[in-house]
């Protein structure tokens, strides 16, 4: 009542309380603000590192088992490799997205899991970009790099799945082809590599010329991620903003190529209009992903 009373009574007063109160409040919000980032940046610190060492365990786990597991006929090999891969890496992103270290949009993948066999060819900003399908579409078969067969935490996995070894080419086309008429699933990156810039790099002809020999569509899929984290050149252990947005949708689905060289200009043109707006392009124009992470500048 006393501070009402010379609130009214005193105009000048009132003023000047409030002056102090605001003054009071800043100097105790002032030390608050400069804490939350600096905490908040410490936990997603510790938050990355104990996903990548969750998912550095969960391949090692799955590659000791995976050995013996060679021992399999070719065909039950094959299963439990991909099956157990899935779930490894659909238990990782579960608990990435409960802990807020991710937040993925994959709902247009599950159309795939019983769709007729295609050529996947996503854009690839990020390293994730295969773990996530994998997540959530278990049937396919990846082409990977040698390097990816004979790491020892994926090799063994990947090898037991029977994914397709990137080299020689012939080889590479011959298992593609093979997997299409098993009625699988090939997924490979027109790029070849990871997108080094805006809107998607150079494409290359295998996933035009593995369509062509097995008569089977090409699907596009748009990966967009607002974040750097995996991108050519991002340190792995650099801290990100979270959670790191990750969103598939379905594209354009393309006829079996009949001239595989009109049908990568064909291709390249999609994907340049399709991504023109997409979340990465503004990292990508910038070099976010060889310097700093856009949320921590």
């Amino acid at each position: 009542m006393l501070l009402l009373r010379t609130l009214v009574l005193r105009p000048g007063g009132a003023l000047r309380r409030r002056q102090g109160v605001a003054e009071l409040q800043k100097s105790h919000t002032e030390p608050a603000q400069t804490l939350a980032p600096q905490a908040r940046r410490l936990l997603e610190s510790v938050l990355l590192s104990v996903g990548l060492g969750f998912f550095a365990v969960l391949c090692l786990v799955w590659s000791v088992i995976a050995l013996p597991l060679m021992l399999l006929p070719l065909r039950w090999g094959r299963r439990c490799g991909r099956l157990g891969i899935f779930a490894g890496f659909r238990l990782l992103f579960s608990w990435a997205g409960l802990c807020g270290i991710m937040r993925i949009d994959a709902r247009a993948l599950l159309a795939l899991c019983d769709g007729p066999p295609v050529v996947l060819a996503p854009n690839h900003p990020g390293f994730l970009d295969a773990l996530l399908i994998i997540a959530y579409v278990p049937r396919v078969a990846c082409v990977l790099k040698s390097s990816l067969l004979n790491n020892p935490l994926l090799g063994a996995g990947a090898r037991l799945a029977r994914y397709i070894r990137h080299d020689p080419p012939r080889s590479m086309i011959r298992s593609a082809v093979a997997e299409l008429e098993r009625g699988g699933i090939v997924l490979l990156f027109p790029e070849g590599t990871r997108t080094t810039r805006a809107p998607i790099n150079a494409l290359q002809a295998g996933v035009g010329i593995i369509a062509k020999q097995a008569g089977v569509p090409v699907q596009t899929l748009i990966i967009e991620s607002d974040s750097p984290f995996g991108s050519k050149g991002s340190p792995l252990l650099r801290p990100q903003t979270m959670p790191m947005g990750y969103r598939f949708r379905l594209g354009r689905r393309f006829d079996p190529p009949t001239d595989t060289r009109a049908f990568v200009t064909e291709l390249d043109r999609y994907f340049r209009q399709t991504l023109a707006g997409a979340p990465q392009q503004q990292w990508l124009e910038s070099g976010t992903s060889r310097g700093e992470s856009a949320g921590h500048r």
